[in-house]
């Protein structure tokens, strides 16, 4: 009997989140590397964390000017733990780029005989099917190009734009190569900017990004 309860409320779960628009992507995106799920949609959209960003963001990570941040499908800088997305100079992420916990994405340093100042801020770009390991920092003016792994607790001070590539230590540097025909790119059923689908998100970037 208990069984056959826990059925029909899954079923009436689902039910709901598919046809109301609000919870819609919570249905269209499970399954995937970054799901929407109800706790996440719940603290952002209702509790208010994070509230601004268009994309799932857990609710201990923090992300400045998300006006600054263009994230590519399947792609939520933030959604694991304890992240802290500056958003002070433009960062720009591609589709499908895993994002691990406790990272730092830098786009400003603060002024060394000044504290209250920041540098010239310089933006951050993360190519396609990226992995940036847990505790990763990536400082201003990295660019890393598509299928770029980066070893967790790694310090990103310079660009490795050709990509196809591991980079690890502090600062990073490469480690190994990747064969480039042996790297998916993959995609998804349905496919989502974060909250928004992506038939949509060029129109939502243009009225609403700073790009």
């Amino acid at each position: 009997m208990i069984k056959i309860a826990k059925k029909i409320v899954k079923y009436l779960f689902w039910s709901l989140v598919r046809i109301v628009p609000q919870l819609s992507t919570i249905y269209y995106t499970r399954g995937t590397q970054t799901p929407i799920t109800f706790r996440i949609w719940f603290c952002q959209k209702v509790l208010g964390f994070n509230r601004g960003a268009y994309w799932p963001v857990h609710h201990s990570s923090t992300v400045g000017n998300w006006r600054n941040v263009w994230a590519g499908v399947e792609t939520c800088p933030g959604y694991m733990h304890g992240c802290y997305i500056q958003g002070i100079g433009k960062i720009i992420i591609g589709d499908y780029t895993q994002i691990s916990c406790n990272v730092g994405l830098i786009t400003s340093n603060h002024d060394i005989y000044d504290n209250r100042k920041h540098h010239k801020k310089k933006g951050i770009l993360i190519g396609e099917y990226c992995w940036i390991g847990m505790n990763v920092v990536i400082l201003p003016g990295v660019v890393l190009g598509d299928f770029t792994v980066v070893g967790a607790g790694s310090i990103v001070t310079k660009s490795f734009p050709l990509g196809h590539c591991i980079i690890a230590g502090n600062p990073a540097k490469i480690i190994s190569m990747l064969e480039k025909e042996k790297c998916i790119r993959h995609k998804s059923t349905f496919e989502y900017c974060g909250y928004i689908p992506k038939e949509k998100f060029a129109d939502f970037a243009k009225r609403n990004l700073n790009f």
